[in-house]
């Protein structure tokens, strides 16, 4: 979820509480205070049944209405304890019930107590009430909207130098020539944020450089000792006769030296592709490589005698020819290499997957595979190879995994 619609949610969450309970608040607070308007009436009413009382020693004629009824009946005993309460009453004309507020109270005339019931009608102030509640119902829900409205807007405003740095950060690529351009705020953390990528952006860049720069001159400057000792074994080959001795030393330097060019020749390649520096896309038929590939293998599969099994579809891609090729060839030798005498070999491609399997022996940490100079028992190889692999699939967006069924293991690639 957006931090934008994050704060919008809660915001109007806490401010549609708040406003409910305000709301009920106030209408009990209207309610009350309109109840002491009409209580204050009644005793109004009172007093003047009092001053009558008073001056004439008898009670006054029964005054009845639609919205005030006065009933007069004798008490025996004491007299009647005064107090306020909500009540209904019969409607003079409609004679239907309605709700009123009566007041009770007491008067004596000749020693004779009577009982004073006071009673006024609600419904105007009921009416009111609701009138005032829908008002203020309608208030609350103009200041949601206009509040959600100028949130979006205000917030969006406010946000916008933030996105903007987010948007040049996902462009960014060390490989390409995109820069981070400044982004004035007068919001001091979007300023503050707004230099520190910017100054962050200048370092990665900086370290990219000398990192690039270095292994490229790692790259170069260790070919050369390498041709030197080719040159110079190559020399020393056609000097003289060697015992069995020195012909398996010579042999040992040979394929040492031979691992050190392999090795430089992936690191140096695993550092162009982690950094983005192999473009050069074209459309690539990966069956006609597959079929180069198998060529190339087919000496060593018929020196283990190995059943090879094909199926093979059309299926083109956009990508860098080169690297497609090492990826396939990397997996053919892994499968023929990691394979056993009288083993067997199956390819199959289609459209969606290509599965290169291969009999061999035990099981095998995938992952643990994968990392760089891993290699099991016994092998030969430099340990970049599915390394190497891995690193082009994820370069291209393929998927690369592995399935072990029985004694068969199977590389798969989903493209």
């Amino acid at each position: 979820m957006k931090l934008f619609d994050k704060y919008n949610r809660v915001n109007i969450a806490v401010t549609v509480i708040i406003m409910l309970v305000t709301g009920i608040i106030y209408y009990y607070t209207i309610s009350h205070i309109l109840t002491n308007q009409i209580d204050k009436d009644l005793v109004l009413e009172e007093n003047e049944i009092f001053s009558y009382v008073n001056k004439n020693q008898r009670l006054p004629d029964v005054y009845e209405s639609n919205h005030q009824q006065i009933v007069f009946a004798p008490l025996r005993n004491k007299s009647a304890e005064r107090r306020f309460l909500d009540t209904t009453y019969h409607d003079s004309d409609e004679k239907d019930l309605e709700a009123g507020r009566a007041l009770i109270s007491s008067v004596k005339i000749s020693g004779q107590n009577y009982r004073i019931l006071v009673t006024q009608s609600k419904v105007e102030t009921e009416d009111l009430i609701q009138i005032i509640f829908l008002i203020t119902i309608g208030v609350i829900v103009s200041l949601l909207v206009i509040l959600i409205v100028l949130n979006r807007v205000i917030l969006k405003s406010i946000w916008k130098p933030f996105y903007k740095v987010l948007f040049q950060l996902k462009e960014f690529s060390l490989a390409g020539h995109t820069t981070i351009n400044s982004n004035p705020s007068n919001i001091d953390e979007f300023t503050e944020l707004d230099q520190a990528v910017i100054s962050m952006a200048d370092r990665v860049k900086s370290d990219y450089q000398n990192l690039k720069a270095f292994t490229e001159n790692a790259s170069h400057e260790l070919m050369t000792p390498i041709s030197v000792i080719n040159s110079k074994l190559d020399t020393l080959v056609q000097t003289d006769e060697f015992t069995d001795r020195q012909s398996k030393l010579l042999n040992d330097i040979y394929g040492t030296v031979t691992r050190l060019t392999r090795l430089n020749k992936s690191m140096l390649l695993l550092a162009k592709i982690e950094n983005g520096l192999i473009k050069d896309n074209q459309a690539v038929d990966i069956k006609d490589v597959l079929e180069e590939c198998l060529y190339q293998h087919e000496e060593m599969i018929h020196q283990l005698n190995i059943k090879l099994v094909t199926d093979l579809r059309d299926k083109h891609l956009q990508a860098n020819k080169p690297l497609v090729e090492i990826l396939l060839n990397n997996l053919l030798s892994n499968a023929i290499r990691h394979n056993h005498q009288d083993g067997e070999l199956s390819v199959y491609l289609d459209s969606e997957k290509l599965t290169i399997s291969n009999t061999g022996k035990g099981h095998f940490d995938f992952q643990q595979v994968l990392k760089r100079f891993h290699k099991s028992d016994g092998s030969e190889g430099i340990g970049l190879g599915l390394t190497l692999c891995k690193q082009i699939c994820d370069n291209y967006g393929f998927k690369f995994d592995y399935v072990q069924h029985g004694k068969m293991h199977a590389f798969n690639i989903t493209f």
